[in-house]
């Protein structure tokens, strides 16, 4: 046994039925607590989390028990919360309460009483886990719960995800259900052999919440024609369980075929990613990116329509740029930034400008794009560092006639993305140089030219 589960003695494991013992065991031992660790059980007083809070006493596991009040039960709901109390003072252990406006919550979030509930529990519990420092939320579900999971997800519409019932850990081991291979009949039998006491909820009778009428309506029903059912679910969840492991594995090997990785984007080609025909893979890629199951048509007519053309949430955009999808972080405002005569270097959000004066003779021309040369009696200061914006225009070096930036974008072919990040150098209303790309042929560099501003841009890690 590793030096973690010391404490779990012979004493303790004889103290327990061996089914739920070796499940409870067996759960910390794959997921084991570094030595000292808090956890924080979340008990409503019902005999669930009575026996969770038993075991982990027994087993030694040092907790905090959170009980939240949602005050919609009246008489009862405070029942429940005087009882979790005396459960701390049986374990000799800090009981955490909180009182929420369950009603009001769900009235302004337009949501359920269901759903202001679960979220103002688990919005507590982790919060509270991160104030205490405690190793992570343990929860008191058990399998006859992950059945109606199942169900539920399965009637309302799931992918393959819902199909397989609750996750024993999540958020990153931050959430625990160490029981969730118990069926509720164990549960209760054990219980009753250590003499433990509980309270119920009266609405656990009620078929008028949805998980209720699965349990007391729905299951009854279809065990009159299979007398297995919950057993069967059960192994239809640990089936999907493993196909989604698969599922995943698969999916993370055509991620990494698929999506080029650039520095400020990813790029997919869009005939080898509309060739695979499936919208699930499609659904895989841009999630990571924000969005949903909604978007996945909207990507599949992008396929076919005109470069340029895009969707975007909030942080991303993904862009129809010729054969490919472009996925890239939308451009934010960025500050103009006034560069005085003395400035040698300028940091912005696209990158690094380095600034030198020097005379004509000791100039060596530059080809490189990243390098501007222009006539330094020609530029007038405070420069201006800004984001280029619709109506701009300028005289593209070597032509005498003035062109829109929108233009020049298209004439090189940029995507939107990158058009976004373009940033400008502009002297007294005029644009000097499209920073990285081409300097403006009025400020270009003649027989007359005595002194040459040089400005090279690096783009930095993240620009």
């Amino acid at each position: 046994m590793p030096p973690q589960y010391a404490f779990l003695t012979n004493t303790f494991v004889s103290l327990l039925p061996m089914d739920l013992s070796g499940r409870f065991l067996s759960f910390f031992k794959q997921h084991p607590l570094r030595a000292g660790s808090r956890l924080l059980l979340a008990a409503s007083g019902g005999v669930d989390s009575v026996v969770l809070c038993e075991l982990c006493h027994r087993a030694g596991f040092p907790f905090l028990i959170a009980h939240g009040n949602f005050g919609l039960r009246g008489e009862e709901s405070d029942r429940d919360e005087a009882f979790v109390k005396s459960l701390g003072l049986r374990y000799g252990v800090e009981v955490i309460t909180e009182r929420f406006k369950t009603a009001a919550h769900a009235e302004k979030e337009k949501c359920s009483i269901q759903e202001a509930a679960r979220y103002l529990r688990y919005s507590w519990f982790f919060r509270l886990r991160e104030e205490r420092g405690l190793a992570a939320v343990v929860l008191a579900h058990h399998a006859d719960d992950n059945i109606e999971t199942l169900l539920m997800n399965f009637f309302r519409g799931t992918g393959l995800p819902g199909l397989t019932g609750m996750p024993a850990t999540h958020e990153d081991g931050r959430l625990l259900r160490p029981l969730l291979g118990t069926r509720r009949s164990e549960i209760l039998r054990f219980a009753s052999d250590c003499g433990l006491e509980w309270v119920e909820d009266s609405s656990n009778s009620s078929s008028k919440y949805t998980r209720n009428f699965f349990r007391l309506q729905l299951l009854p029903a279809i065990a009159e024609v299979y007398p297995k059912v919950e057993d069967n679910l059960l192994d239809n969840i640990g089936r999907m369980q493993k196909i989604e492991a698969l599922y995943l594995l698969s999916v993370r090997q055509l991620k990494e075929k698929l999506c080029k990785k650039l520095p400020s984007e990813i790029r997919i080609p869009v005939k080898e990613l509309m060739r695979y025909s499936h919208t699930s893979l499609i659904y895989e890629i841009i999630t990571d990116y924000g969005f949903g199951e909604k978007q996945v048509g909207e990507v599949i007519k992008l396929a076919t329509a005109p470069s340029g053309r895009f969707i975007q949430n909030e942080a991303w955009q993904l862009i129809k740029h010729r054969n490919w999808f472009i996925l890239a972080p939308r451009s934010g405002e960025a500050p103009s930034i006034a560069i005085e005569e003395e400035e040698k270097t300028v940091l912005f959000a696209g990158g690094l400008l380095s600034l030198r004066r020097v005379s004509k003779e000791r100039s060596v021309l530059q080809t490189d794009a990243s390098i501007a040369q222009v006539d330094a009696k020609l530029v007038k200061y405070p420069l201006l560092l800004r984001k280029w914006k619709e109506g701009d225009y300028f005289y593209p070096f070597g032509q005498r006639k003035k062109k829109k930036l929108a233009r020049f974008f298209i004439d090189q072919k940029l995507p939107k993305n990158r058009k976004e990040a373009v940033w400008v150098l502009e002297s007294d209303q005029r644009i000097v140089w499209v920073v990285g790309m081409r300097i403006d042929d009025r400020f270009r560099l003649t027989d007359a030219t005595q002194s040459v501003l040089e400005i090279t841009y690096q783009r930095t890690e993240g620009a």
